[in-house]
C-alpha cells in the first residue's frame, strides 16, 4: 500500500461517481418495463445487506487489503487463488466499462474513429492518474463531482421546461404484480451497479477515519440509487418503455429530444461530458484496485510500475470482449450476472464473513 489517506467525503464522492458510472448509460432494469425505477430502488435497498457484509470484513481486518485477509481467512493457497480471481474480475469489469464509453463516443461524437483509438485515449489519461496515487484520484473526483451535478440539474430543468415528460408512460404501476420486479432485482440491479462497490474494500484501508466507513458507504449507495431511479423515471416518461428498451444509450436519447424556445437543442454533446466523468472515475478505481492488489499479492515494491501493463491488458480486452455492442450488452446484463456477479459479489463474501466470524470467536474464547 502507498502511504496515503483519503477523507470520508472523498470516499463518498468516489463511490457515488463509481455507481453512477456506466449505469447511467445503459437501459438499467428495463426488463421490469415501466416499473424499472422500482427495481432500481429495491436493488439499492437490498444491496445494503451486502454492503454491511463488506464493512464487517473490513472491521475484522481494518489495516489489510482483501488480497491479504483472504489469505488469513482461507489459508495461503486458497486465499491467494481467490485474491487472484478478484483481481481478474476487477480488470474484466474495467474492460467492460471502457468498452461502454468507447461505443458511446463513437455513436454520438466520433463515428469514423476506430474503437481502439477512442478507448486508448481514455485509458492513457486513466493510467497517468493511477500513477499519481489514490489521493489524486480522490481530489479529481471532488472537482468532477461538482461539474457533473451542475450538468445534471441543468438537464433536469431543461427536460421539465421543454414539456417532454408524459406521466402516463409510467402507468400502470405493477401491472403484472411484484414478482417480475423482484426477479429483475435479484438478477440485475442488486449486483449492477450497487454491490460492485465491493471494489472499495481495496480502498477502505486508506480512509483517515475508519469509524465513518459504514455511514459513508450506505449514504453514497443511497444517493446514487435515488439518482438512478430519477434518471430511469425521466427516460421512461420521455421516451416510453419500448424506445427506452431499444435505445443503446437512453439517457442521451432523452437529452437529444430537448428543445427549448427553438434554439436550445442537440445538447447531448454537453451531457456526454458528464457521462465520461463517471466512466473515468469508475475505470480509474477498478484499475487502481487491480494494480495495488497485484502488487500486494506478488510482493511488488513499486505498484505504479504495473499501471501500464495492466492498463494495456484492459485496453486489449475492451476491444476483443465482444464482436459488437449488442453482444456486449447481452453478455453484461444476462450472462455475466449469473457467472460472475452472483458468486463474486454475494456468495463468496458471505462465506468469507462466516469463516472470519468463526475464527474470531475461537480467538476470543482462547
Amino acid at each position: 500500500m502507498e502511504k496515503a489517506k483519503i477523507s470520508a467525503s472523498q470516499l463518498f464522492i468516489l463511490m457515488v461517481l463509481f455507481e453512477l458510472g456506466s449505469a447511467l448509460l445503459v437501459p438499467l432494469a428495463i426488463d421490469a418495463n415501466q416499473d424499472a425505477w422500482l427495481a432500481i430502488l429495491l436493488g439499492m435497498a437490498f444491496s445494503f445487506v451486502l454492503l454491511l457484509v463488506y464493512h464487517k470484513l473490513y472491521t475484522y481486518y481494518p489495516d489489510l487489503l482483501p488480497t491479504e485477509y483472504m489469505q488469513k481467512i482461507l489459508g495461503k493457497v486458497m486465499g491467494t487463488l481467490l485474491a487472484f480471481i478478484y483481481i481478474l474480475y476487477f480488470m474484466y469489469d474495467a474492460s467492460r466499462v471502457l468498452r461502454d464509453f468507447g461505443e458511446m463516443l463513437l455513436t454520438f461524437a466520433y463515428p469514423d474513429t476506430p474503437l481502439f483509438i477512442a478507448n486508448a485515449l481514455l485509458m492513457l489519461v486513466i493510467i497517468y492518474t493511477i500513477r499519481k496515487g489514490i489521493e489524486v484520484i480522490a481530489r479529481s473526483g471532488e472537482l468532477l463531482f461538482i461539474f457533473m451535478y451542475v450538468l445534471a440539474v441543468a438537464g433536469f430543468i431543461l427536460i421539465v421546461s421543454s414539456g417532454l415528460i408524459e406521466i402516463k408512460n409510467l402507468q400502470p404501476i405493477l401491472e403484472e404484480g411484484l414478482f417480475p420486479v423482484l426477479k429483475v432485482v435479484f438478477t440485475q440491479t442488486l449486483y449492477f451497479p450497487f454491490t460492485e462497490v465491493i471494489i472499495f474494500t481495496m480502498i477502505l484501508p486508506y480512509l483517515d477515519n475508519p469509524q465513518k466507513a459504514k455511514v459513508t458507504m450506505l449514504c453514497a449507495t443511497g444517493l446514487s440509487g435515488i439518482n438512478l431511479t430519477i434518471t430511469m423515471l425521466i427516460n421512461i416518461s420521455v421516451l416510453g418503455v419500448d424506445l427506452t428498451a431499444r435505445s443503446q444509450f437512453p439517457l442521451l436519447s432523452t437529452v437529444q429530444s430537448i428543445q427549448v424556445a427553438d434554439f436550445l437543442e442537440r445538447l447531448d454533446v454537453f451531457f456526454m461530458l458528464a457521462l465520461v466523468i463517471g466512466g473515468f472515475i469508475k475505470i480509474s478505481v477498478l484499475l487502481y484496485a487491480a494494480v495495488i492488489g497485484t502488487a500486494n499479492l506478488f510482493k511488488i515494491k513499486s505498484p505504479s510500475r504495473l499501471s501500464y501493463p495492466l492498463g494495456f491488458v484492459i485496453l486489449f480486452m475492451a476491444s476483443t470482449i465482444a464482436s459488437n455492442f449488442q453482444e456486449h450488452l447481452r453478455e453484461g446484463l444476462k450472462v455475466e450476472m449469473f457467472i460472475l456477479h452472483m458468486p463474486i459479489l454475494a456468495v463468496i463474501p458471505l462465506l468469507l464473513l462466516l469463516v472470519a466470524f468463526l475464527k474470531n470467536r475461537k480467538k476470543q474464547r482462547e
